[in-house]
């Protein structure tokens, strides 16, 4: 059975930069915390809605240079906001500040049903098309964005979505031929995405039965087209109590049951004095399977 791989997931609302920049270089320190992830809002889409977000992009590239270990990127981002080539100078750029840790996270945007999300694109100018439109626009994307990583001369390409002309990135991401893609998603047409061109597939919610059986249609996909659906790990976001971590470490348990083998656990803000710490002792430790401590700062 795969081991499974930890990371942590700071949320960028509601908090300031140095309050996200002390726990990702506290994990930084930590070997058990193998990744890190922040999310890809424009706003707030929790607590108080008029307060701050920082733009995903920016902030990764900014925690990319202050630490030295730690696999890193955005789960996920969405390919509403950015042109694919642009996005692609961008994580190629910030491959090259963390020295080759880029996960290259992407997702068709957020979902229509969900109002908090919905209103980042009305205020920032931004489109909005119906999910067919987004999830073709992934597919089209995740092709262009390979491309772009891994082609040495410029190209053209004309798509239903995306149309280019003498498209080229230079310079590469460090890793070759490029970062590992993950899509995250739970809809079909988006898990048909990932079939084709995720490394790794991260599916949302906090049903983890659920989650399993998305996993499974996956699988499915992944025979339609002849791909090996192991080559595809599974990835899952769990939020973590500090007042109740028996909870979390059930959640992890069930998420291992069903094959998760990358849990990303997700920390509320505000964040505790050595809360880095404490998630590799409560729940990554060989000794965390049993009872332990809240985290109480």
């Amino acid at each position: 059975m795969t081991t499974p791989r930890f990371g942590i997931m700071t949320a960028p609302q509601q908090v300031g930069y140095p309050d996200v920049l002390r726990v990702w270089q506290e994990a930084d320190a930590i070997p058990a915390i193998e990744h890190a992830w922040l999310f890809d809002h424009l706003m707030p889409i929790a607590g108080d809605l008029d307060g701050p977000a920082f733009e995903g992009w920016t902030l990764l590239a900014a925690l990319a240079a202050r630490t030295e270990r730690l696999r890193l990127g955005l789960m996920v981002t969405s390919n509403r906001f950015r042109p694919p080539a642009v996005l692609a100078k961008i994580a190629a750029t910030v491959d090259a500040v963390s020295g080759g840790r880029l996960e290259f996270g992407i997702g068709a945007g957020s979902r229509p049903d969900l109002p908090m999300a919905r209103r980042e694109y009305a205020a920032h100018g931004l489109p909005f098309h119906d999910a067919a439109h987004a999830t073709g626009s992934l597919a089209e994307a995740c092709t262009i964005i390979r491309r772009l990583w891994t082609e040495p001369a410029p190209f053209d390409f004309d798509g239903t979505y995306h149309q280019l002309t003498g498209a080229f990135c230079n310079p590469k991401p460090v890793q070759r031929p490029h970062p590992p893609i993950v899509v995250g998603g739970r809809a079909g047409a988006t898990l048909r995405v990932a079939a084709e061109h995720a490394d790794v597939c991260n599916i949302p919610g906090r049903d983890i039965a659920d989650a399993a059986r998305r996993s499974a249609v996956l699988d499915g996909f992944c025979a339609e087209i002849g791909r090996d659906p192991a080559s595809i790990d599974r990835s899952i976001v769990l939020p973590v109590a500090y007042d109740r971590p028996d909870d979390t470490r059930t959640a992890i348990g069930a998420a291992v049951d069903a094959g998760f083998t990358h849990l990303v656990l997700s920390l509320p803000a505000p964040y505790p004095e050595h809360v880095a710490r404490w998630v590799a002792d409560e729940f990554i430790s060989p000794s965390a399977l049993r009872p332990r401590g809240t985290a109480t700062g």
